[in-house]
């Protein structure tokens, strides 16, 4: 079997999965807006996943969502312990991933030296 398709690799994608459909259907907390999961990254023995989100909207509403994310991973973790059959369920971390924000303005730089050198 492939090692680039490791069990870890596999939990963490399902973790992903269970997590994201927990956020939209089980979560009422009003600080957590329309997040997107964007990654997993487990732990070699599960006891730890980073989960990185990203949102629309400014750093208050960022912090505002983690905040909110950081207070319900408690019982994110519980709901996660009854889908998923492992034997230890991690501690969830959620980190903001910023790549898709950094991804738009580096487009924003790019389009705007285009302007300038169309206009010259």
């Amino acid at each position: 079997m492939p090692k680039d398709f490791s069990r870890p690799r596999r939990v963490a994608e399902q973790i992903q999965r269970e997590l994201a459909d927990l956020v939209r259907l089980e979560l009422k907390d009003p600080r957590v807006g329309m997040v997107t999961l964007t990654g997993v990254d487990v732990t070699p023995d599960y006891a730890h996943a980073k989960v990185y989100v990203t949102l629309l909207g400014d750093a208050e509403q960022v912090d505002k969502a983690l905040v909110g994310l950081q207070s319900a991973a408690g019982f994110l973790r519980s709901q996660l312990a009854r889908r998923m059959k492992l034997r230890i369920t991690p501690q969830l971390h959620f980190l903001y991933d910023n790549t898709v924000a950094n991804g738009a303005h580096l487009s924003q730089l790019i389009d705007a030296a285009l302007a300038d050198k169309a206009s010259e």
